[in-house]
């Protein structure tokens, strides 16, 4: 594996590919890599003949009182990982190389309506974050495909939602959600949890598959949340959110609407923890 970390050489290898008639796969991340990362880059495989991943603490998506400093950086661990997965280059950018002005002076792209809510709400400026540097990160390396793991579903929504705004020629491929034998989704922030937080972790996703269980069957979603958020504070952690969505639109569900997905966030210990799961009705 190839690793750069300046525009400069990373546009060069990929002029080289395409010279050569090859298909490019993308997969952006923020490093501290896990299996479910790895499974973005073995289904990016699928797709193309060459593998950029990328990692990048990316300092816009954090709020003012979300501490960077403290997010866990594991390079040499995470070349181990990407390299094991035949990645073929990664790309390794500081934020002076991304925004070279200063996050004051910067260009920014936001993506209206299904960034409002949820995370959106809870951690204002987050997408306006993960949108610019995603589309910044498009535009260097200009892939055919790009990988994003659906545990950040609505990170998926918004991605989805610029590509096709902004007609870009990039076909985004959504990845399970990789899960602990608990059924905890695997995030970079259960490094965070002790053991026992972990297990009390768990009980986000019970919620989740409880609440799958009785959609078809009962259509008071208002009272349907109530009692999970009920649920998963009884257990232990604090509720951010939950909610019963549209799948696409990330609209609050009507009983009319046949594709839905269950979004949620909860604290345990010192990590705030996402997770979803999809409904067809």
């Amino acid at each position: 594996m190839n690793t750069v970390s300046n525009i400069i050489e990373l546009r060069q290898q990929i002029r080289d590919w395409r010279k050569q008639g090859l298909k490019i796969a993308f997969v952006p991340t923020m490093g501290n890599l896990h299996a479910g990362h790895i499974s973005l880059v073995e289904e990016a495989h699928k797709h193309a003949d060459k593998i950029v991943a990328s990692i990048f603490v990316n300092p816009m998506q954090f709020g003012a009182n979300e501490d960077i400093g403290n997010y866990p950086r594991t390079m040499d661990d995470d070349k181990q990982k990407l390299t094991a997965a035949n990645t073929d280059l990664l790309f390794t950018p500081t934020p002076e190389i991304i925004y070279p002005k200063g996050l004051d002076k910067q260009t920014y792209v936001e993506v209206p309506n299904v960034s409002d809510g949820y995370c959106g709400e809870s951690r204002p400026g987050h997408f306006r974050g993960v949108s610019t540097v995603v589309c910044k990160l498009f535009n260097l390396v200009q892939p055919d495909v790009a990988c994003f793991g659906l545990k950040d579903y609505q990170q998926v929504q918004v991605v989805q939602t610029m590509v096709d705004d902004l007609s870009l020629p990039i076909e985004i491929i959504p990845v399970a959600t990789m899960r602990e034998e608990s059924g905890l989704a695997m995030s970079s922030r259960n490094n965070y949890l002790t053991a026992a937080e972990k297990e009390t972790a768990a009980n986000l996703s019970k919620a989740l598959h409880w609440l799958a269980d009785q959609l078809p069957i009962n259509k008071d979603y208002n009272a349907l949340t109530q009692t999970a958020i009920k649920s998963i504070n009884a257990s232990g952690m604090r509720t951010d959110y939950i909610h019963i969505c549209h799948a696409r639109t990330l609209n609050p569900a009507t009983t009319n609407d046949k594709e839905l997905v269950i979004l949620a966030a909860a604290h345990c210990g010192k990590a705030r923890l996402i997770d979803n799961i999809q409904v067809t009705l």
